[in-house]
């Protein structure tokens, strides 16, 4: 494919055109001292901000894509990825919590060390997020993850950082068989990759931005994860996650 890039960045927005234009300079400056190629994807996931979010893309030479409407994180996460053209890609918020050297680990397990999927963990020594957040979010973190474990994941990992990185083919391959579109998505994606014993490498995340408040609602949107963790349950038993027969041709190996 002639025009394709060694890295694509995907980044979901909602109402998050000043977080972006705050902090989306950073990440802009750290890929363009590398030797690579890349591209950031810019989602906004129908904030009807009266065009705000395309303007700071504009500004600062991101390529701006957009949801019809508000459908949740896991669909802007999917409209990028499917979209990016990048032979490794990422994904990480609006307001680039994590110190950036992570990217260059994540591309050196990706690309020279051969796993499919890296993704960080809040809870690996060498991280700091747990200590840096307030305690009601720390709380809920640890319930969420301890719950999706064993339920899910079978006590994987932490499936809910927001700093995911995957091979592109593999990527093409994840986000074509998702259906979940809210803060879940996480635990599909992790879901969908191991059913398919795709290689995933765990890796310490440092929180280098916390000034921006969540736009995650602990109540409400707790309930409706917990429900689409059943829908992830019930999807695999419909078959929604196999590859094994209808996508064998493209499955990743």
């Amino acid at each position: 494919m002639p025009d394709q890039i060694y890295l694509s960045v995907v980044v979901p927005s909602y109402r998050s055109s000043e977080i972006l234009e705050r902090n989306l300079p950073f990440l802009l400056a750290y890929l363009q001292k590398q030797d690579y190629s890349s591209e950031v994807l810019v989602v906004d996931d129908g904030s009807n901000d009266h065009g705000a979010t395309e303007e700071v893309c504009r500004k600062l030479g991101c390529l701006f894509f957009s949801n019809p409407a508000n459908m949740g994180k896991g669909a802007a996460v999917r409209t990028g990825m499917m979209a990016a053209r990048g032979l490794f890609r990422i994904f990480t918020d609006a307001d680039i919590p994590y110190e950036l050297d992570a990217i260059g680990t994540m591309l050196r397990y990706l690309d020279f060390k051969e796993f499919q999927l890296v993704i960080g963990d809040r809870n690996l020594r060498g991280s700091t997020y747990l200590t840096e957040i307030p305690e009601l979010r720390k709380f809920t973190s640890i319930f969420f993850t301890r719950f999706v474990g064993t339920i899910v994941t079978a006590n994987f990992f932490d499936t809910q950082c927001g700093l995911k990185g995957f091979r592109g083919d593999v990527a093409d391959f994840i986000f074509r068989h998702a259906r979940i579109n809210g803060f879940a998505f996480d635990v599909e994606l992790l879901y969908i990759a191991l059913k398919q014993n795709f290689e995933i490498k765990r890796i310490p995340v440092r929180l280098n931005n916390n000034s921006e408040k969540s736009t995650v609602r602990v109540f409400r949107h707790g309930i409706t994860m917990f429900f689409d963790l059943f829908k992830i349950k019930i999807n695999n038993v419909k078959g929604y996650y196999r590859g094994q027969k209808e996508d064998s041709r493209e499955l990743p190996s």
